[in-house]
């Protein structure tokens, strides 16, 4: 056995006879290469093991977690003394009955042994491609081993790895972004994410001030992420539904015919690991079917209310918040292979969905984004990392920052789809380390309410 196997067992023979309990160990190692101003200036690693722990007895629950590993008797000790004195729990769910395990995740023991000069490499290649612009970002590797056990006989472990590079190269009046995730290190090419930062950042000097307004837009992969990854905690989300938190009404056509929305944690590609935090097997499931949203994500909690099954979507804390899609995917459109150009719209099918746009904006980034209304998820945020104007189907003028007010559901509404690019590119998540694939969009409308001059 593992260590965080026999660590796992060991807590919960300390808990004893009597109570319900579900132990959680994981081994998690964080390998950070930053650079600024061309140069490497921080490379920083970290290993950590944490052990969760959840208690159930007589009608009350408490949860803790530790990264004492030597003191793991005391910390059973006061998580059982918390319990008894803990408020009554009328919704506990149970814990994970026994149950076959899934596939032990994708895990690449290149990426998990990744030595700095392999992230320094990177680095090196996206410098040099820039060709004398000033560059800045990181380069990441994380590698995760996760063991679960519960008393009522379910035992699962699992891994995943993960890599990411996000740079950005400056001009004097503008900056251009490449950002890319795999599970793999060996999928991230510094050179052509270096590249691409700098054909972004020489299109996008000199931007002119547009007034604001409704615009059409073509939205590449990068800002289209964001847009997934906000409907993925606040829309679908089951906790949220059952709180009437969320915009969602399952069974009803409120997306475009163009939007299917899939999390698939068993898809080759994903970055999430198999199982989830109680212990439950990662499922596939379709979010929205052609436009009609048909399912969302549950923990057992928001399972038994429903009196359904847990899809395998629990996290940390969730009781108060709920699950979360853990490898969400808008999927692409058949179509033509990606013409790759020079420029702005160099990726993933992105010139091809702007030679339909007559007048509107390329966007890169939505940038800092928040929440003002989860029930109709209208979000405000800033572009950044390059916006252009399109005439006739040309990208023909570099535009300055915008902040926007949009409906993220409403910007996706039957009819709002013009285009969806025929590849997903994947990206790191601002939520987990588990990002979203996502496709190049073009929408029909964006409500841009603010110029940089206010």
């Amino acid at each position: 056995m593992s260590d965080e196997t026999d660590l796992a067992a060991r807590v919960l023979k300390l808990v004893g006879d009597g109570v319900e309990a579900e132990v959680v160990v994981e081994r998690g190692a964080l390998s950070l290469t930053r650079f600024a101003n061309s140069y490497i200036h921080q490379n920083v690693a970290d290993e950590t093991t944490t052990v969760r722990l959840r208690l159930h007895a007589d009608g009350r629950t408490a949860t803790a977690s530790s990264t004492v590993v030597d003191g793991v008797e005391d910390f059973v000790r006061r998580t059982v003394a918390s319990m008894r004195l803990a408020p009554a729990d009328p919704t506990w769910p149970g814990l994970a009955p026994h149950d076959a395990p899934p596939a032990g995740g994708n895990f690449d023991e290149a990426t998990a042994a990744a030595a700095p000069d392999e992230r320094a490499a990177r680095v090196r290649a996206f410098v040099d491609q820039a060709r004398g612009l000033e560059v800045a970002g990181y380069c990441r590797t994380s590698a995760t081993r996760v063991v679960y056990l519960n008393s009522a006989g379910q035992q699962l472990t699992g891994g995943r790895t993960s890599a990411a590079m996000d740079g950005i190269a400056r001009t004097a009046s503008s900056d251009g972004l490449a950002r890319l995730a795999s599970t793999r290190l060996a999928d991230l090419d510094g050179a052509v994410l270096g590249a691409r930062a700098a054909a972004k950042a020489r299109a996008g000097a000199d931007p002119v001030e547009l007034p604001p307004g409704h615009y059409e837009v073509v939205l590449e992969p990068t800002a289209v992420a964001d847009v997934l990854q906000m409907l993925a905690v606040y829309g679908f989300n089951a906790k949220m539904l059952q709180d009437r938190q969320s915009f969602l009404e399952l069974g009803a056509a409120q997306f475009d015919p163009a939007v299917t929305l899939v999390d698939d944690a068993t898809a080759a590609d994903s970055t999430a690991l198999p199982f989830d935090v109680e212990g439950t097997p990662r499922q596939r499931v379709v979010l929205v079917d052609a436009g009609v949203s048909s399912a969302v994500v549950h923990d057992r909690r928001t399972a038994a209310k429903s009196q359904t099954t847990s899809t395998g979507h629990a996290i940390p804390g969730g009781a108060s918040f709920g699950a979360v899609p853990a490898s969400l995917r808008l999927l692409a459109h058949d179509g033509p292979a990606p013409v790759e150009v020079d420029g702005p719209a160099a990726d993933s099918g992105v010139a091809a969905l702007v030679g339909g746009v007559r007048r509107g904006l390329l966007v890169t980034d939505n940038h800092y984004t928040r929440v003002l209304d989860p029930r109709t998820l209208v979000v405000t945020g800033l572009t950044r990392n390059g916006v252009w104007l399109i005439e006739d189907g040309v990208v023909t003028t570099p535009v300055r920052n915008f902040r926007f007010t949009q409906s993220y559901a409403q910007a996706l509404a039957p009819g709002a789809v013009l285009g969806v690019g025929p590849r997903g590119v994947e990206l790191p998540g601002a939520w987990s380390e588990s990002g979203a694939i996502a496709p190049a969009l073009r929408l029909a409308s964006w409500n841009y309410t603010g110029g940089a001059s206010g």
